[in-house]
Order: structure tokens, then sequence, then C-alpha cells
């Protein structure tokens, strides 16, 4: 395992295996989002309070669960990077953030158009999940400028890490918000102590998305890395031809 982990810090190595990952996921994330997105708007029966609203729930819930998910990664990687010093951890990191931003910035937005309907408001800052989740989207934004405001990639990515771990306290205030705090989001209703409590009908689609969003930030994932390391390698080139 150190051995594998060793050989891909290199940075031609590691461009060749990552060229040869990502095609194995852009394919089955098609075919698993458009078979979820078939399930969901036509197989699964309207809700008897909801209606059809609720069929929000197949795009917010799994890119909410997606944006906290890449987050945890890239406080992992982070941590990596500060620790280990593995040269791909700031690569994994960076590369994932604005992915992470995507996925954030798209739960934020169908949950305003799920929530006019179901509360009457697009957005209410006494619900302590909505404006966690807005300060997580602030959070990678932060990342993103950062990375792009420092010159020296080895500054940068320090200063990145270190902000990736600070941010990283945002995620279980997200989690537990509303078991902390009485807000507009009802209660955890899949991750939960005796088991989901939404019906097999809407549960088995929504995890075919989830699995679908995270193939597809899988093969996303795999092809920006795969650019960074091209583009460090290059400048690196360009700075020992310039020396």
């Amino acid at each position: 395992m150190w051995t594998w982990l060793h050989k891909f810090a290199s940075p031609p190595h590691a461009y060749r295996l990552l060229g040869k990952m990502a095609p194995w996921f852009g394919w089955p994330a098609l075919f698993l989002i458009l078979l979820a997105a078939w399930w969901g708007l036509f197989k699964v029966p309207p809700d008897y309070q909801q209606g059809q609203t609720v069929k929000m729930m197949f795009v917010h819930v799994p890119a909410a669960w997606m944006g906290i998910f890449v987050y945890s990664l890239i406080a992992g990687a982070s941590l990596g990077s500060l620790v280990f010093r593995h040269p791909l951890s700031d690569v994994a990191a960076k590369s994932a953030a604005p992915l992470g931003a995507a996925f954030t910035a798209l739960a934020l937005f169908t949950g305003a158009m799920w929530g006019r309907p179901m509360w009457g408001t697009y957005w209410q800052w006494g619900d302590a999940r909505l404006v966690s989740e807005l300060i997580l989207l602030f959070i990678y934004l932060g990342y993103i400028a950062l990375w792009n405001a420092v010159d020296d990639p080895n500054r940068a990515a320090k200063a990145a890490a270190i902000l990736a771990l600070v941010g990283a306290a945002d995620i279980p205030i997200i989690h537990f918000s509303v078991e902390w705090w009485n807000t507009l989001h009802q209660p955890a209703a899949i991750i939960r102590p005796g088991g989901p409590s939404i019906d097999s009908s809407f549960l088995w689609p929504l995890a075919l998305v989830a699995l679908g969003y995270t193939v597809l930030f899988l093969w996303l994932w795999l092809l920006r890395m795969r650019t960074e390391v091209f583009d460090r390698r290059a400048r690196t080139l360009m700075l020992a031809r310039g020396a």
C-alpha cells in the first residue's frame, strides 16, 4: 500500500494512472443519473401531503449529501498534506473544491425551490440547517479564492489546508442542526437510529441518485486531478527551463 502511494506521488505515474481510471466512471454516472431521473419522475407516486413537489427531494437531498461528503474528503486530504506531506493530497483537495461548491450551491437552490410551496418562503434565516449550509458554500468559495490568491503553490497549499481543517467544524453543525435547534427542517429521516423512516418507494430511487452523483463526482474529480498534475508538471518544466 505504501509503495503504491509512493509511486502515485510521481507526477508522470499519477498522470497516466488518472487517465486510465477516469473513463471507467463517465458512462456509469450518466446511466445511473438517467435511470434515477426516470424512476423518480415517472415511477414514484406523489406524496399524500406534498404532491409532486416531493420529487424535488431526488435532486436536493443527494446534492446536500455530496456537498458534505466532498468537503469531508477535502479536509481528509488536507490533513494528509499537513501530516504526511504527500504531494497528491493538495492536488486532490484543490481539484475537489469547485465540484463540492457546485453541489452545495445546487442544494441551496433546490432547497429554496422546495421550501417555497412547503414553508411559504424561499429562505428563512432562523433555520439552522439553511444558514450552516450557506456557510459551507462560503467556506468552499473562500478555499478556492485562497488557492488563487497566493502565488507560491507551497504557501497556498498550506494556507488552504489549514482553512479546510478549520472549516470542517461546520460539517457536524449541518448534520446535527435539526437535533440541536428547532428549525423548519424535519429531523433526520434516513441516517437515524432504527433505520430510515421514509417509504422504500422513495428511498431506493433516492439512493440511486446519490450513487449517480457520487460516480459523477469521481469522474469529474479524476479529470480535474489529471489536469492539475499536468499543469504543475508543465509549470515545473517551464521554471527549470527559465532557470
